[in-house]
């Protein structure tokens, strides 16, 4: 039995759900998601909760109940608050600036990289050496920011690249030179 299927889902204020055939449609004050989802569930609306329920006992129901609750469950809240992640710009000489709809980095290359907004995702540079990615769709907002990171991996000799505010950067140990026995 799926343990995170069979949670419900509270439909928070300000957000509509609507269910034809096996499309779900979520809107909220930030954004419109819809979800095609499989026939081996149904979504019911009871008053403000929402249940993802199994049409048969299957083993993929079983998994398709969870994962369909997840990714409901993610729509309705990104359509409410939104999600958002935090990267750093580390190096020397590296930055990042917003012009227009599109982020310019200075990434240590001759050339400086240019990545522009994609629909339904905000990029903002508070400073120098930020990067945050907001928006409705949490997977989205995750995919853009991975492509932001893969611009420039972190290097492990000296901490150089992008990565995740959240993500703990483990330095390598270079090499220990003129060392005697």
């Amino acid at each position: 039995m799926s343990r995170i299927g069979k949670l419900p889902i509270t439909i928070l204020d300000g957000v509509t759900v609507d269910v034809k055939d096996n499309t779900i449609t979520v809107k909220g004050p930030k954004d419109e998601l819809s979800l095609e989802f499989s026939k081996n569930v149904a979504v019911n609306i009871e008053g403000n909760t929402l249940h993802v329920v199994r049409l048969d006992e299957t083993t993929d129901s079983n998994a398709k109940q969870g994962l369909y609750r997840q990714l409901i469950n993610n729509m309705v809240n990104g359509v409410k608050n939104g999600f958002k992640k935090s990267l750093v710009v580390h190096g020397v000489g590296y930055k990042v600036a917003k012009q227009g709809n599109k982020l310019v980095f200075n990434l240590g290359l001759s050339h400086p990289v240019e990545f522009s907004e994609v629909k339904g995702i905000t990029l903002e540079a508070p400073d120098n050496n930020t990067v945050v990615v907001n928006g409705a769709n949490k997977e989205l907002v995750g995919e853009i920011a991975a492509k932001i990171r893969a611009l420039r991996p972190m290097e492990p000799y000296h901490g150089y690249g992008i990565h995740y505010s959240t993500e703990k950067v483990i330095l390598k140990p270079g090499k220990a030179a003129g060392k005697k026995k």
